[in-house]
């Protein structure tokens, strides 16, 4: 409330204002108010709404409306002010005014520029719209100058009005930035009309708000608006006050951020309230939690810590930990599937066009497709590819999951020692997060993926725990369906997952695990099987790698044996295809040079790219001579014939130890 809203109840009392006598034309009389003409230049305002009785600066600026002051001030000093619907326009047309606003005494006028003019108006009466009469230069309206209706004189309603004066005092007695006389003006107020208007520019409501009050004309109804808007805000204060109260005890110069913080919270509190963008970020938290459709008892953890956050300021650690925890749940997918495909014919030509032969692990999985189709609701199956490096293990595990039409997660085991891995970290710390298995889902995005776990057999163990005891519960289909992770210490659902782990050596996976798997050994390559790999997979791969067309690098059948024989000695085809790799890159060397437009692979030329042969194979047994006789040996790369020679020579009877 101004000083100048302050004189204007001081004028309406009694004064008469200044410019008053300068009034003229025909128009209603009114005693106690300047003459306002029939018709009105309206001067339209946004933002908000004038009152009769107060007074209030006007910041002119649009052309039209500098034109209306030029214009009508020298023949009468009151216009009409109407607000905008839309504060935005800048050049509202009738339909964009309210109908009802309130004609007004120009008081005073200051220039301060071709561009802008400061008026200070008074407010004097309502009035409507009647007729429009002028559009251009600026707007002329008829106007009716409609009078309110007080209700009868009854103690009910002097109960209502002292009401209302006294909440209003006892506001503007809370409120610091209000003039000292401010209290005792408003008590000094008699007419409940007088009293409406002149509190309700300053309520905290919308401008459409105010304008209703405006357009009111029953004044009892006018009143209870009021009220109802200085009820709300004096119980604002009143609580403001209260928290300042509580919290003032625990100030101190030395604790004045403690002091804001204590009271934002205590505010926060009270009111049911957060900062605005916490409570944005929780709105949003909550919204991607309903739409993961976790379990209850999942949710009602997440709600539990979001709670938590209504407590915690947005700069403490621990505020972070919580959103981390909560954006976890909220990302795992707790209720997406990914669709089986069970047309079996399909899945059969998926697994031939990416591996050749192992015909028994095909057939596995064929037939558990078939069991799935049958019983949806089965469980998983565990299943352990066991082999030597090279013979597509991992490789088999994608294949798979193309096949089944599911997404594919894998976590290599290879020197993992620490059992949080596995489990995850507790959340007691800044930093922790939950296992590769719940961080790989929530990668995955589905509750189905194809699961390998690579090199299952390299798994060790320390001070730290035993990660292979941890994928215990993992790989028991008759427990994993309430795996809990100690970072989200809600349970999970696996069973729907499948696994596939991969060993070079059963001797390196545990008892109780092996007990746990279906174990399918998948053994090295024969020499013809390395040849088809090689015609219908390796060189395909490798001319598309490097850039070639089929038809620029031919291969010759002798040429792979005398890859396959001479230069790699191994169970799988990883050493063959990168010969293969390297015999590609020398002719696309050559054909990038111009010097050839293709070539044909013979074993005479893949022998002149690289080089001499790296082994030599024992093609028929040395027993020529005495003390010469054979023996066969087992490796990972297949069985192979040993020469044993034993020479005697004289000697000269010591012993050297080394």
């Amino acid at each position: 409330m101004s000083e100048e809203q302050i004189g204007a109840l001081q004028e309406r009392s009694g004064r008469k204002p200044e410019g008053a006598g300068a009034v003229a034309g025909a128009g209603v009389d009114d005693e106690s108010l300047p003459r306002i003409p029939e018709t009105l230049s309206i001067l339209p305002v946004r933002g908000f709404v004038v009152f009769p009785g107060t007074i209030v600066p006007l910041n002119v600026q649009r052309p039209a409306s500098i034109k209306l002051l030029d214009e009508t001030l020298p023949l009468t000093k009151v216009v009409g002010l109407l607000t905008q619907r839309d504060e935005t326009k800048e050049d509202p047309e009738p339909q964009d005014l309210y109908h009802v606003g309130t004609a007004a005494l120009v008081l005073k006028l200051l220039r301060q520029g071709d561009d802008h003019v400061v008026v200070l108006a008074q407010g004097l009466r309502r009035f409507s719209i009647r007729k429009i009469a002028a559009t251009h230069p600026f707007l002329r309206a008829e106007i009716d100058l409609p009078k309110s209706v007080s209700p009868p004189a009854t103690k009910e309603w002097e109960a209502t009005f002292r009401n209302l004066r006294d909440s209003a005092a006892k506001l503007l007695e809370l409120t610091a930035e209000t003039p000292e006389q401010a209290r005792a003006m408003v008590l000094s107020i008699d007419d409940p009309e007088q009293l409406a208007d002149f509190l309700a520019p300053n309520l905290n409501v919308s401008v459409g708000q105010k304008q209703a009050i405006l357009e009111e004309l029953d004044v009892e109804k006018r009143v209870r608006a009021v009220q109802t808007s200085i009820s709300a805000q004096l119980e604002i204060a009143q609580i403001q006050q209260k928290l300042q109260k509580d919290v003032q005890s625990q100030f101190s110069d030395a604790q004045r951020r403690a002091y804001l913080r204590s009271q934002i919270k205590a505010i926060q509190h009270e009111l049911g309230e957060t900062e605005a963008g916490s409570e944005e970020q929780m709105q949003q938290l909550r919204t991607r939690l309903e739409e993961a459709k976790p379990p209850a008892e999942v949710l009602a953890q997440a709600e539990r810590e979001l709670k938590r956050l209504d407590f915690i300021p947005a700069a403490s650690p621990e505020y972070s930990v919580i959103v981390s925890y909560v954006e976890t749940i909220a990302d795992l997918p707790w209720s997406k599937f990914s669709e089986d495909n069970l047309d079996l014919d399909q899945a059969q030509q998926i697994l031939d066009r990416d591996h050749y032969d192992l015909e028994k692990v095909k057939k596995r999985l064929i037939e558990y497709l078939a069991v799935r189709k049958l019983n949806p609701k089965g469980h998983g199956p565990i299943m352990c590819f066991l082999g030597p490096p090279g013979v597509g293990k991992t490789s088999l595990g994608q294949s798979i999951a193309d096949a089944l039409g599911r997404k594919f997660a894998r976590i290599s085991l290879g020197g993992m020692r620490d059992e949080a891995e596995i489990r995850g970290h507790r959340r007691t710390y800044i930093g922790s997060m939950p296992g590769r298995i719940i961080q790989e889902l929530r990668r995955a995005g589905t509750r189905n993926p194809v699961f390998m776990l690579d090199e299952i057999d390299k798994i060790g163990a320390d001070f730290r725990g035993d990660p292979a005891s941890a994928l215990l519960e993992v790989l028991d289909p008759w427990q994993n369906h309430a795996f809990v992770d100690r970072y989200l210490d809600v349970p999970f659902d696996l069973s729907q997952v499948i696994f596939i782990a991969t060993a070079n050596y059963i001797d390196g996976v545990p008892e109780p695990m092996r007990d746990r798997m279906e174990v399918i050994s998948l053994p090295g390559y024969t020499e013809r099987e390395k040849l088809e790999i090689a015609k219908k997979y390796l060189v395909r791969r490798q001319l598309e790698e490097n850039g070639l067309k089929p038809e620029q690098c031919e291969w010759q059948e002798d040429a792979f044996r005398r890859l396959i024989n001479d230069y790699t000695h191994e169970a799988g085809v990883r050493e063959l295809e990168r010969q293969i790799a390297a015999i590609c890159r020398g002719v696309a060397a050559q054909i990038a040079r111009g010097k050839r437009e293709r070539v044909t692979i013979t074993p005479e030329l893949a022998a002149e790219m690289l080089g001499p042969a790296r082994y030599v194979r024992e093609t028929k047994l040395k027993t020529s001579k005495p003390g010469v006789v054979t023996g066969l040996a087992y490796t990972p790369a297949g069985g192979e014939v040993l020469h044993i020679e034993a020479t005697r020579y004289p000697g000269k009877g010591n012993v050297t130890l080394t």
